[in-house]
């Protein structure tokens, strides 16, 4: 037991025990973790050490990839590695052509089907939860019409907050007002500005765990629509492809992938042509 807390605040993560994660986050994760890298790591890991009691890294990485240690704690560093910048609405030219070319496209081509939507990725649910105020506000447009949204993501962290879909009230002050009053309610309690997703919302929206760089996907259903945003640019360009080949699997034919602005595939040999910024639809 660690009798100073002050011991685990001034632990450093060293280099061999820095590449021992980067490499186990590396070939299992798909996430690259360069050497400019370890700072951050470091603080992110910090207050682990103090709930273990270690003093140190080795202690921590000794204990992390023990047999006891990948059941206890590793879902916990992989929390605390994993990047999970999201916003409401992000990228939000996808939202538009989601509503204004593939939910019309897909209701004709599919009356009374509901519509198979896939956020991989989807770290607290900001973007599960766009598409599916962007898809429910067409319901009363196209007769019939209905979806659900499956959210994925490997952080346990993440996926609890996501289920919860309580958020500070300072993330949806970009919305519209209508749109707002439609989605989300406010907290009860005056003393916390937090809002909530709004039941019927909710209720279209199941949360799971995924690694995107499982050797097979055992996710069952293919998808009409798959957002895997802003993810892949952590991926080197094998796993780019590992990834993309099995989202590919997982999309019907005409479907669509969404990716994020930042990413391209055109150098990779995939059953995908672009239709439009970082769209792409399955040929």
């Amino acid at each position: 037991m660690v009798l100073n807390p002050l011991l685990a605040y001034k632990a450093e993560l060293k280099q061999k025990e820095f590449k021992l994660i980067s490499r186990y986050i590396n070939e299992n994760y798909g996430i690259k973790l360069p050497d400019h890298k370890r700072i951050m790591l470091q603080g992110r890991l910090i207050n682990r050490l103090i709930k273990l009691n270690f003093s140190n890294f080795k202690e921590y990485t000794d204990y992390v990839f023990s047999e006891e240690g990948k059941i206890l704690e590793l879902p916990h560093m992989i929390d605390f590695i994993s990047t999970n910048k999201t916003d409401f609405f992000r990228e939000s030219a996808h939202f538009d052509f989601l509503k204004e070319t593939v939910i019309p496209e897909f209701h004709a081509a599919s009356k009374y089907q509901p519509m198979r939507i896939w956020s991989a990725a989807c770290s607290s649910g900001e973007e599960a939860y766009t598409i599916a105020m962007a898809a429910y506000d067409l319901i009363p447009v196209y007769s019939g019409f209905d979806f659900t949204i499956l959210g994925t993501d490997i952080s346990h962290r993440m996926l609890e907050k996501a289920q919860k879909a309580i958020y500070h009230s300072r993330l949806i002050q970009t919305i519209p007002t209508e749109t707002k009053k439609k989605y989300f309610l406010k907290s009860k309690d005056p003393g916390k500005s937090e809002v909530r997703v709004k039941k019927e919302l909710r209720a279209k929206v199941q949360f799971m765990r995924h690694n995107l760089m499982d050797k097979e996907y055992t996710i069952k259903q293919e998808f009409d629509v798959i957002f895997c945003r802003n993810v892949l640019i952590y991926f080197s360009k094998e796993d780019q492809l590992h990834v993309l080949l099995n989202l590919s699997k997982k999309l019907k034919p005409g479907a669509y992938l969404f990716l994020g602005h930042s990413e391209s595939i055109t150098h990779l040999n995939l059953p995908l042509k672009n239709v439009n910024q970082t769209v792409f639809q399955k040929i």
